[in-house]
């Protein structure tokens, strides 16, 4: 999450996008704070982006089917040259999800295996952790910190961390000094990761780019800091600890983003609806 006066705590350690950084998005008339929807661009008729979009959809589709069935055989490349490195999947695959819980964070998988796509798999549910909005209550905060960060910087992470959540931050974002939503709100912070890539990995020691999207703001009618989307990429390094990984240290930096669609902006209702109703998920790679 984003803290302090520039939207980051502890110098770019540990630091996130949260509501310090969202853009507050005015109506264009009386109604409802979130806005009648993003103007479409010129130049594109709907029609002409259905189109699209269907043609994409059958694409991927024919795709997935030809694929279909794992490791037939003449199906690694055309020419038959076996050395050609296999595209990397855009769907989750390999080791299957982990079956632990934390016992601290029953929401948090534990007991991630000591190789490649355990270390993403781990980094993946790591920053959906850090990017909840169960970081800006302390009691649950200092859970989630325990549970996936190196002992050895815990101490000093959670100090950082309680002064950087402090009351009169809380406030400055639209919440209660205990971190809750004032009444008639709803306060949304999700991280949802995009993609991981390992930078490096030697023995007991991994470092994991993972690739995020995410929703944050105060969800309700007449909320002037409406929920809005962000992209950012989080960088953990993380240490082998007692069979299972921990994050030593992580970074946040902006981007990648893509070009915002023709999507209309769904009311404050719809949102909190949305938020309530639609629960995360576990990351494995």
């Amino acid at each position: 999450m984003s803290l302090g006066d520039d939207g980051a705590y502890g110098g770019g350690e540990y630091s996130g996008q949260g509501p310090g950084q969202t853009r507050t998005r005015l109506p264009g008339g009386e109604g409802d704070v979130y806005g009648s929807g993003r103007r479409p661009r010129g130049g594109m008729s709907s029609r002409n982006l259905v189109t699209i979009v269907g043609v994409v959809v059958l694409l991927i589709a024919a795709i997935a089917f030809a694929n279909r069935g794992g490791s037939g055989s003449g199906s690694d490349s055309a020419d038959g040259d076996s050395g050609a490195p296999a595209a990397q999947p855009t769907a989750p695959t390999g080791q299957r999800p982990v079956s632990g819980k934390n016992s601290d964070t029953p929401t948090i998988p534990s007991g991630f295996p000591k190789s490649e796509q355990g270390a993403q798999s781990a980094a993946a549910n790591y920053a959906v952790a850090l990017g909840s909005s169960e970081m800006f209550k302390e009691e649950t905060r200092k859970r989630i910190v325990r549970s996936i960060h190196d002992p050895a910087v815990v101490d000093r992470l959670e100090s950082t961390l309680d002064k950087a959540y402090s009351p009169a931050f809380l406030k400055n974002v639209g919440l209660n000094a205990d971190g809750s939503a004032p009444k008639g709100f709803t306060f949304v912070s999700r991280t949802v990761p995009v993609g991981t890539k390992v930078s490096s990995l030697k023995g007991g020691s991994a470092t994991v780019e993972v690739w995020c999207t995410g929703l944050v703001g105060l969800a309700g009618e007449g909320s002037t800091d409406p929920v809005s989307d962000t992209w950012f990429t989080i960088t953990q390094k993380l240490r082998w600890i007692d069979g299972d990984w921990k994050i030593e240290k992580s970074q946040q930096e902006e981007g990648p983003a893509p070009v915002s669609g023709d999507v209309r902006a769904s009311g404050a209702k719809e949102i909190t609806d949305a938020v309530e109703g639609y629960g995360g998920f576990t990351y494995a790679r």
